[in-house]
């Protein structure tokens, strides 16, 4: 019988053994490179402390590797975080060692968070009872010609709705004026702070956004590298935007990873999407793609170009440290969650 327990100092070469024995020799290398900023650097990690582990004597069997995080359920701080999928040794597969690792993170957490989950342990939080995943909203803006192709279409289906979208293109991708002040920036300061003060009581539900987690969550990971832009109106920020640009099977993609501003700042946003026009044509991308939960950020987003498009994105969410109405996690307008929250965007 497995003993499930938080992880201890003595488990991280069981762990990088787990890791190796799953995905190869060159995995526990990579786990090293996130270790510290997932584990250690994270403003509200406790340590090493957010890992569960199951042990058959000193042997690690299963690991649950979970992100902590700070999250705003109108305007108050709750202390949450992030499941990613468990890891079980081959030859303990299939005896529940995956569940009891959720159940036992579930009984700890504030708010238990999950997106980019595998279909196991999405099935996994179904059977305990979790509230029905939202699907985020998707939405694309078409750049080019080749922004609407399909990698499931035939060729010539592809070349004849390129040549068929042009005149909706031209339309939809012409340029416009920025008239608020935008600029790229290194790194999040404390006017960041003052920003999410003002902003926070108006979204229902959202992962804190402090300078401290947007620094650690954008400006740090040693995975990827990201573009930030912060609005300033008379010297106060008043929103950002992190984008980044991508290659796909069918061309360039900008993808807005995670925006703020507040909800009510229509000019704002308008400001900041005008700013990512410009910084994907100058990347010659075909396409912006943004994925949204809010209300007034994917009405702000339809206006300015944008359309919605099938979704794969799905979030999952459990509140267990506060009492919140029945219809919270279907009435979901008011949520803020972007690509850049949990481990979407990789």
């Amino acid at each position: 019988m497995a003993d499930v327990d938080r992880f201890r100092p003595d488990d991280r070469r069981g762990i990088e053994q787990l890791y190796r024995r799953s995905f190869g020799t060159e995995a526990p290398e990579a786990l090293r490179l996130r270790w510290e900023w997932e584990h250690r650097r994270n403003p509200a990690a406790q340590g090493d402390a957010s890992f569960l582990v199951a042990r058959e004597g000193p042997t690690v069997v299963a690991a649950a590797p979970i992100m902590p995080v700070r999250v705003s359920l109108e305007g108050r701080d709750i202390e949450g975080g992030w499941a990613i999928d468990p890891l079980v040794a081959a030859e303990r597969q299939r005896q529940g060692l995956a569940e009891t690792l959720l159940r036992a993170w579930d009984r700890q957490v504030g708010i238990g968070l999950g997106a980019r989950l595998s279909s196991a342990t999405a099935l996994l939080l179904e059977r305990m009872r979790w509230p029905a995943p939202v699907t985020m909203t998707c939405l694309v803006k078409p750049l080019s010609r080749r922004a609407l192709r399909m990698p499931t279409w035939p060729v010539a289906i592809n070349r004849l709705v390129s040549a068929l979208s042009v005149p909706f293109v031209r339309i939809v991708a012409r340029a416009r004026p920025i008239r608020d002040e935008v600029e790229i920036i290194r790194r999040f300061d404390g006017g960041f702070d003052e920003l999410w003060s003002r902003v926070a009581g108006s979204l229902t539900l959202a992962v804190r956004r402090d300078a401290a987690y947007l620094n650690w969550r954008f400006i740090e990971p040693p995975h990827v590298r990201y573009t930030v832009a912060a609005l300033r109106r008379d010297g106060q920020i008043e929103g950002y935007t992190v984008y980044r640009h991508i290659r796909e099977p069918h061309g360039r993609v900008t993808q807005i990873v995670d925006l703020l501003v507040d909800p009510a700042d229509e000019g704002g946003l308008k400001a900041l999407l005008r700013w990512v026009d410009r910084e994907a044509r100058a990347e010659d991308s075909d396409k912006i793609r943004c994925h949204v939960t809010h209300a007034a950020f994917r009405r702000g987003l339809r206006r300015s170009g944008y359309f919605p498009v099938k979704s794969a994105a799905t979030l999952h969410v459990k509140v267990n440290a506060a009492d919140v109405p029945a219809d919270f996690y279907t009435k979901t307008d008011g949520w803020h969650f972007t690509l850049g929250d949990g481990e979407q965007d990789h």
